[in-house]
């Protein structure tokens, strides 16, 4: 992409704003996770005032970045694994994925789907914890060995779109302000 996805802005609010008003109005405990350059980001998430940890192994990826923020974590239900470039991430998906861990008590992974097509957030219940904490590959991996535990809900075009690139994050910010947000 060649810039931090978080700091990006959108209709004058970077994209880690739009994020945590989402997370905030959803969940009870936010993490967020740093890596390169924390500055910036622990000073958007202090606005917020949510929890900010550091991946010193963000370059090994996600998993480990998910591990650091499952560590900052105290025991809850469940943790929604959320990635960076979710810009239109709806409070209503998170309270929608909560809602169906809760009522399917045998799930322990539920996922929005879009288009067939499965997306994110993902949300793990907290059981599966030491399990990913012990991963050294990748989250895939827990995930297909609970494949019969996996429960889906629709989740709308944006928890299958992401951005990699400047045409990536146009797409998407065209998408979002026709959305009237």
């Amino acid at each position: 992409m060649g810039a931090n996805k978080l700091l990006l802005e959108v209709a004058g609010r970077t994209v880690l704003d739009r994020l945590l008003d989402a997370l905030t109005q959803a969940v009870d405990e936010v993490v967020v996770v740093t890596g390169n350059n924390p500055e910036p980001i622990r000073a958007i998430a202090s606005f917020h005032r949510v929890h900010v940890t550091n991946n010193p192994d963000h370059e090994k990826g996600m998993t480990t970045s998910f591990q650091a923020g499952l560590r900052a974590m105290p025991d809850v239900d469940g943790v929604f694994l959320v990635l960076g470039d979710q810009l239109g991430l709806r409070p209503e998906l998170l309270r929608r994925m909560a809602a169906a861990l809760e009522d399917v008590p045998a799930s322990l992974i539920v996922s929005p789907t879009h288009g067939g097509k499965r997306g994110h957030p993902v949300l793990f219940r907290w059981s599966l914890a030491g399990e990913i904490l012990a991963l050294t590959g990748s989250l895939k991996e827990v995930v297909e060995a609970h494949a019969d535990a996996h429960i889906y809900v629709e989740g709308g075009v944006w928890c299958t779109m992401d951005f990699d690139t400047p045409a990536d994050f146009e797409r998407a910010q065209r998408l979002y302000e026709r959305s009237g947000e």
